[in-house]
């Protein structure tokens, strides 16, 4: 009878304690499928994601000659014509330098959830480069180290097709072609530069060639100024934008292409008091190859056409009288190449380029010239440089000394624009050191 009491007793603690192991095994599993829920979720792609990258950046110049220059003389671009005194000196023989951070760069790539089955990716982009010329020409006037819209773009991209909306670079300018050198010109003069508000559509014909449409409008930098006109009123007045057509292929190892454009531009509405409409039309052809593997890189890059002052090349427009007292335009004719060639060592990577333009002139019979390279009498005839460099890498951080040699020849301007008398030869070397830390 006792031991019936005991066992009674007994077996509520037992059943209470089974119940609380239950309780708890339970409370261990739905702790366990939470924690798979949240490592799934962590693996699922994110529906916005960003990223930040950019660059702080020094350069150090050096020139030995007075140039035509932009942005704080950090953008030579060829060396000035012989100006003699009243004793026979040259004026423009006379060294330059600065040391300039304003090349400093931010950017942030973003993505977000997918748009009518395309994927969607973003990028905003600028830099310190966006002055007013500040420089003796303009008498002392302009400003400095602002901020400047480099890119900002909104891109859809299907499995064969993407269209960009935005602004970007020139699609004369090839991202993944363009010269390696240290000085910030990029090789200005030889290859296309700048950023202009477009809609770019790209289709892929087959998984190593893509064809592209773009139509765009001149920005960051423009077509010269016509008598009457103000900055860019050229495109502003021309109700078709420009039109490109480029096709490429694109390897592991080699990127190729080439392509074509055409551009009308209405510099004025106005000449000689009278309504104008007056139109300066103009075709560019240019191609590229580029071929890189563990060792080496190798680019080339040609380009001819009308009016390319807008790439900052030398070149431009003519303007011509008429009867009717309203002026007409022509462009002036440019073609360019350049090589470069360079290590691709992770560590010490030195490099060569060599680039050379030439102007062709225009129709005889103009009146005005509006173009770059042109300095009252005297005219442009060809411009080359030469540039030797090596990139000292340690990670992100790189230290980059450049010498860079660059001739011009100048004559007189005869009519067709071209520099056909009292030939003069005029050159300039620029050494630069260049310092960045990437993120």
């Amino acid at each position: 009878m006792k031991k019936s009491f005991i066992l009674l007793g007994i077996l509520p603690t037992i059943l209470f304690t089974q119940q609380l192991h239950a309780q708890d095994t339970v409370s261990t599993a739905d702790l366990l499928k939470r924690i798979e829920a949240l490592e799934a979720e962590a693996k699922k792609p994110k529906e916005w994601d960003a990223s930040i990258y950019g660059w702080v950046r020094t350069e150090y110049s050096f020139d030995s000659r007075q140039s035509a220059y932009s942005r704080e003389y950090n953008l030579n671009l060829f060396p000035l014509d012989e100006k003699l005194d009243a004793n026979g000196n040259d004026i423009n023989d006379a060294g330059a330098s600065n040391f300039l951070a304003i090349t400093s760069r931010v950017g942030i790539k973003f993505r977000g959830p997918d748009v009518w089955g395309a994927k969607a990716t973003g990028n905003i982009e600028a830099d310190f480069f966006g002055n007013t010329e500040l420089n003796k020409s303009a008498a002392g006037t302009g400003s400095t180290g602002l901020l400047r819209l480099r890119h900002a773009t909104a891109t859809l991209t299907w499995p064969k097709t993407a269209v960009t909306f935005g602004q970007t670079w020139y699609p004369t300018f090839v991202p993944d072609v363009f010269p390696g050198v240290v000085n910030f010109n990029t090789g200005i003069l030889f290859n296309p530069f700048g950023w202009a508000g477009q809609v770019k559509v790209t289709q892929k014909l087959t998984p190593e060639i893509s064809f592209s449409v773009i139509a765009y409008k001149d920005r960051e930098f423009q077509t010269a100024n016509a008598a009457g006109a103000s900055a860019n009123s050229a495109t502003f007045n021309s109700p078709m934008p420009t039109v490109h057509g480029q096709l490429q292929y694109k390897s592991k190892s080699i990127t190729a292409g080439a392509g074509a454009e055409y551009q009308s531009l209405q510099p004025v509405i106005e000449s000689g008091g009278l309504a104008s409409d007056a139109k300066v039309n103009s075709e560019m052809f240019f191609g590229y190859f580029k071929y890189a593997n563990e060792k080496i890189i190798a680019k080339l890059y040609g380009i001819t056409g009308g009016n390319l002052h807008h790439l900052v090349m030398i070149g431009g427009f003519a303007g011509y009288e008429n009867t009717n007292g309203i002026e007409s335009y022509k462009p002036t004719k440019t073609s360019a190449f350049w090589v470069d060639l360079a290590s691709a060592h992770q560590k010490i990577a030195p490099g060569v380029f060599f680039g050379y333009t030439k102007n062709s002139g225009t129709d005889v019979g103009f009146k005005n010239l509006y173009m770059r390279g042109v300095s009252g009498n005297r005219i442009l005839d060809e411009v080359w440089r030469a540039s030797a460099r090596v990139d000292f890498k340690q990670n992100k951080f790189s230290v980059s000394p450049e010498v860079e040699y660059t001739a011009a020849k100048w004559g007189d301007l005869n009519p067709e624009a071209l520099a056909k008398n009292n030939l003069k030869k005029v050159a300039n070397v620029r050494g630069t050191v260049r310092v960045m830390y990437s993120f």
